[in-house]
């Protein structure tokens, strides 16, 4: 059995208890107890969320996995804290971190030298505080060594996931992310921004169109079939589509693309006509154009400052 620990402090933020809904589902899945899952805390008893709430807690103690949550305002760790952070970091397989949580895990001096990530919005903080860590702003979740942190809200959830893929497998986490209704765990390195959210449509047609599009970027997407898959006609969907967004639905599935191109630049060593074909761009001269238009520098430049930055 996989012993978890998520360890809460006063002010603790709650959307990350739902990872303890996603291991459950994973016990659920496999149809036995897999993982065991403690709420723990310095002292044991209630402990105060950011609601003003408390949530009964047992003592810290050891764990397969630790998973530190966080927090809305970056709040100090006690010095119990970072002590036994620094004990698990040797005692555990895994320790890891939600949100603002990689704070108290550079406080204690475990992430010096290795890659992390955080909420987007204490990025500055963070980077001001542990010049030493390889801060990842941009990531949903990273992972080096033992430690694995998550960015900030919901991120939490593709943390969880990938940890139950870690420990048993693919299908298995996919099948937990499929009953919790989240549509797939993203991919670590996938970026804390999306072109959908920043498209922000309003209705469920121009959404559903939308979704669509990004699951078949390979494909010919004209108006006609995002119509279509709208039921509405090419010119209600045009004029919808516009006045939701602010954007011609052409515009938006060359953002789709261009976010989906720049996932493939920095997630592996694909070739450049490859990432164009399987993006939609069809050819790289219409890719480089999209790059120089959304990023000011075409791919291959990007692609070689990451290998810099590596």
């Amino acid at each position: 059995m996989v012993s978890v620990g998520i360890l809460l402090f006063p002010g603790f933020q709650m959307l990350s208890l739902s990872t303890s809904t996603v291991f459950e589902f994973a016990n659920l899945e496999v149809e036995q107890p897999f993982y065991r899952v403690d709420l723990v805390s310095e002292e044991g008893g209630p402990v105060k969320s950011s609601m003003g709430f408390a949530i009964d807690t047992v003592p810290f103690g050891p764990y397969d996995t630790v998973l530190v949550v966080g927090d809305n305002e970056v709040l100090d760790a006690t010095p119990g804290l970072l002590s036994y952070l620094q004990h698990a970091v040797v005692k555990s397989r895994r320790v890891t971190s939600a949100c603002t949580g990689s704070f108290h895990l550079a406080a204690a001096g475990l992430l010096e030298g290795r890659k992390a990530t955080t909420h987007w919005y204490h990025a500055r903080a963070f980077r001001q505080a542990y010049p030493t860590v390889r801060l990842e702003e941009d990531r949903i979740f990273t992972v080096d060594g033992p430690l694995w942190t998550s960015a900030g809200m919901t991120a939490c959830l593709d943390l969880a996931l990938a940890l139950v893929e870690n420990d048993l497998g693919a299908e298995v986490s996919r099948e937990v992310a499929r009953k919790l209704v989240i549509y797939h765990r993203r991919a670590g390195g996938q970026s804390q921004f999306s072109a959908l959210l920043d498209i922000d449509p309003k209705s469920d047609r121009v959404q559903t169109a939308l979704v669509y599009a990004r699951q078949h970027l390979q494909e010919e997407l004209s108006v006609e079939r995002l119509a279509d898959v709208a039921h509405l006609s090419p010119r209600q969907f045009s004029r919808l589509f516009r006045s939701e967004t602010g954007h011609t639905p052409a515009k938006a599935i060359e953002r789709l693309r261009i976010e989906a191109a720049r996932l493939m630049l920095e997630s592996g060593d694909h070739p450049i006509d490859i990432i164009a074909r399987d993006t939609g761009f069809g050819d790289p001269e219409r890719m480089r154009r999209a790059f120089l238009r959304a990023f000011g520098q075409p791919p291959q430049m990007m692609r070689r400052a990451l290998q810099l930055q590596a």
